[in-house]
């Protein structure tokens, strides 16, 4: 094991290393800058513009300002200084990566108690009423993008509330006077504003991965070893899911390494369409002002998640299939 983890070490630093050179200058090929704005304003002097462009290491080469981005960033461990916000990166987007990070655990945790079920009823009742039934919601949810979906929901919620007068939380993270709650109110409700927005991405996204698990499960319930199982006298329920299903999440084990940067990315438009104080808000608006550093510097970030998702992943599919050895 440890020589595999020190292998993937090793294998990473080339990666990270070309993956910050391509994040890095490919922000440098969108026209203009930070400064662009202001450029533009007649109000604003030259003697002014050159300061700020000094201030912010716009007057420096492009390929200067790298070097010393990754100097900074290795030995110091210092993402560069946002441009938006004149504060360290780091100090800028963790407060959004933990408020993203609660909304992706709830929708993971959802999306795999819907999708896992749903799968394997599917594949354990093929072309049953019942089946055929989810096969057509599924087919209905895999046409709808999750934004446009959310939009239906707000829609369908406000109807609720006119109709009731029941207060259900459709955006933000917290209510008003959060503050002054007591610590389990303010507990319940974070949670209370978690939990629509996360359930309406679960259940967009298990779409697809319900319809991988059946046709994973129906092509391991024809192998010969659980026609050979069941001979045995082994229960329908083991059959099931000890050997059946162990088998067949073999391809969403190996697709795990992807949660660990989801899980800091935020849930994508489901955050903007829920103002949620998430990460995906704040780096369309990073983008849309050219803010170099908080770009690079949370993309980087993503980078190291995703191989060290990568490696768990294996390691993960070695404890699942014992034929599969990582050292």
């Amino acid at each position: 094991m440890i020589p595999f983890l020190l292998r993937r070490v090793i294998q990473s630093i080339p990666t990270l290393f070309l993956a910050s050179i391509l994040i890095f200058f490919v922000i440098q090929l969108a026209p203009g800058d930070f400064l662009t704005p202001a450029k533009l304003n007649p109000g604003i002097s030259q003697q002014q513009l050159d300061n700020l462009s000094a201030a912010f290491g716009l007057d420096r080469s492009p390929i200067e300002q790298y070097l010393l981005w990754m100097k900074n960033m290795i030995f110091n461990g210092d993402f560069g200084l946002s441009f938006q916000y004149q504060q360290p990166v780091l100090n800028i987007i963790w407060p959004r990566i933990l408020n993203s990070l609660w909304l992706v655990l709830l929708y993971t945790a959802l999306f795999y108690a819907i999708a896992i079920p749903v799968g394997v009823y599917g594949a354990v009742r093929q072309n049953s009423l019942g089946d055929k039934a989810i096969n057509v919601v599924l087919y209905f949810l895999l046409g709808f993008p999750s934004f446009f979906l959310a939009l239906i929901v707000i829609y369908l919620i406000l109807k609720l509330r006119n109709a009731t007068g029941w207060d259900i939380p459709i955006n933000g993270m917290t209510s008003q006077g959060f503050d002054s709650m007591a610590p389990l109110a303010q507990v319940l409700d974070v949670a209370k504003h978690l939990l629509i927005p996360a359930l309406v991405l679960a259940i967009s996204d298990a779409a697809g991965l319900t319809r991988v698990i059946r046709g994973q499960m129906l092509e391991v319930m024809r192998s010969d070893y659980i026609r050979t199982a069941r001979a045995k006298g082994v229960s329908e329920r083991t059959a099931i899911w000890k050997h059946t299903f162990r088998n067949a999440i073999l391809p969403i084990v190996a697709g795990i390494g992807g949660l660990l940067p989801a899980a800091v990315s935020g849930a994508g438009f489901i955050e903007v369409v829920y103002a949620y104080p998430g990460i995906t808000p704040m780096i369309l608006d990073a983008i849309n002002a050219q803010d170099l550093y908080l770009i690079a510097g949370f993309t980087v970030i993503t980078t190291v998640l995703l191989v060290v998702g990568n490696a768990l992943s294996d390691i993960l599919l070695a404890v699942v299939d014992p034929r599969i050895k990582v050292g």
